[in-house]
């Protein structure tokens, strides 16, 4: 597929949001990855969160330029999702469904083109959910609107709009989301005095509450095995985060909430290990 134009509109702002929600975690998690002969990757996870415990096993099967993806459930859900990419130039077909609901399939088409990216997801069902989403200009700057509609009440259920900005250290969006109802904007900038790091700032505005939330964080890389990163809103929610590679094949995310109005409530920590290959 073409990469040369602008990004689907699902991509507006993410670098952003993923350095301040990214890997952040209260649970306790492992995964493990490991290849077969025939060229099946699978994973295995297990989560602990609070009390209870849960896991999934995934398997991943690609050939030429389709790809398998079957995932299956400590309660018997088992999602399966097809891609094929380039059926037609510069289009990625995607087919999924997840049982037991055998009303949850949904089919979705990309298309990029030098100047615009285009989705189109449509449910496999009686009275399908129909998601579109177009984005015009070019991988610096672009403008994206995103809609989904109901075809058996009638009604859209969600339409928002956006604008991207980006340059080689630095990224830039503003995002009018939930029918209108809220106006998200980010700014991240890349450091090379964090050794490859960055910081970033987020303001959302919801208008029907009139509420204002500003959270900034940053990230930084301290060796070529470790990065720490950190984000503090002015709700005094205060987030840190260490990742260090132990070896080769084995990672460590180590992650921490605090509420710093509430200096009496117990903080909450999270534990990831992942095994790989």
């Amino acid at each position: 597929m073409s990469t040369k134009g602008p990004a689907l509109f699902s991509n507006i702002g993410k670098k952003a949001t993923d350095l301040l929600n990214k890997d952040y975690s209260t649970d306790q998690k492992i995964n493990i990855t490991t290849n077969t002969e025939t060229g099946v990757t699978l994973n295995s996870g297990l989560v602990k969160k609070g009390g209870l415990s849960c896991g999934d096993v995934a398997a991943q099967y690609k050939y030429k330029n389709a790809a398998l993806n079957v995932k299956a459930d400590a309660e018997s859900n088992v999602s399966t999702m097809l891609t094929i990419t380039d059926i037609l130039p510069s289009t990625k077909t995607i087919a999924s469904i997840k049982l037991p609901d055998y009303k949850s399939g949904k089919l979705e088409v990309q298309y990029l083109h030098e100047h615009a990216s285009f989705t189109t997801a449509v449910g496999l069902n009686g009275s399908p959910a129909v998601d579109v989403s177009a984005t015009l200009g070019t991988p610096s700057i672009a403008f994206g609107a995103e809609a989904s509609y109901l075809t058996s009440s009638r009604v859209f259920a969600k339409y928002n709009a956006g604008v991207s900005l980006t340059k080689q250290n630095s990224s830039a969006s503003v995002i009018l989301a939930d029918k209108g109802d809220s106006l998200r904007g980010s700014y991240l900038h890349h450091l090379s005095k964090l050794n490859g790091g960055a910081v970033v700032g987020e303001v959302n505005r919801r208008f029907s509450t009139n509420e204002n939330t500003l959270t900034v964080g940053c990230s930084c890389v301290v060796d070529p095995e470790t990065v720490v990163k950190a984000r503090l809103n002015n709700h005094g929610n205060l987030g840190a985060l260490l990742q260090h590679q132990l070896t080769p094949k084995c990672s460590l995310t180590i992650s921490g909430v605090f509420d710093t109005k509430a200096l009496e409530k117990n903080p909450k920590f999270g534990l990831a290990v992942s095994l790989k290959p």
